[in-house]
């Protein structure tokens, strides 16, 4: 499926719920991100941590990575940063040092969160860069793909 320029956040979100899903495929947990500029996507990501054995190869930062590879550039201006699960705080202050426009993610981490859970990197008037946010975008279903991974991994245990 290719995503159109007119698409809107439900609709891009859509587009990182497929690379999370292929992030569980490979026994990864699941969490997607693009990075969208001009309407078209730019980068794409799932996290590979444990693939790559990289502890900063989180969806976001694959992304980022993707994009300013693109782009020729580390800044990522004008772009919209999507991912299915809110942001740590490496991955924010990543989205903070590209000068990413806006970030929209889909469920919250009360545990690791640092959009708007436990701190607020994107929003922080200290820091010389700040990103829009909106949350919650599909988060229920963003919610479902991650409950779903853990309760599998839970489940071989036993």
């Amino acid at each position: 499926m290719q995503p159109r320029p007119d698409w809107d956040d439900h609709a891009w979100m859509g587009v990182c719920l497929v690379q999370a899903r292929r992030a569980a495929a490979r026994g990864e947990v699941p969490v997607g991100a693009i990075v969208v500029q001009g309407g078209r996507v730019i980068g794409r990501g799932y996290n590979l941590r444990e693939s790559d054995d990289d502890p900063t190869a989180h969806a976001e930062i694959v992304a980022l990575r993707e994009a300013a590879r693109r782009l020729g550039h580390w800044r990522v201006l004008d772009s919209t940063l999507y991912v299915t699960l809110e942001p740590c705080v490496m991955c924010a202050g990543a989205l903070v040092n590209a000068r990413v426009t806006r970030l929209v993610y889909g469920c919250a981490d009360p545990k690791a969160g640092a959009v708007e859970s436990l701190y607020a990197v994107p929003t922080d008037g200290r820091l010389n860069h700040r990103l829009s946010v909106t949350a919650g975008v599909r988060a229920t279903e963003c919610a479902a793909v991650l409950r779903d991974f853990f309760r599998a991994r839970r489940r071989r245990r036993l």
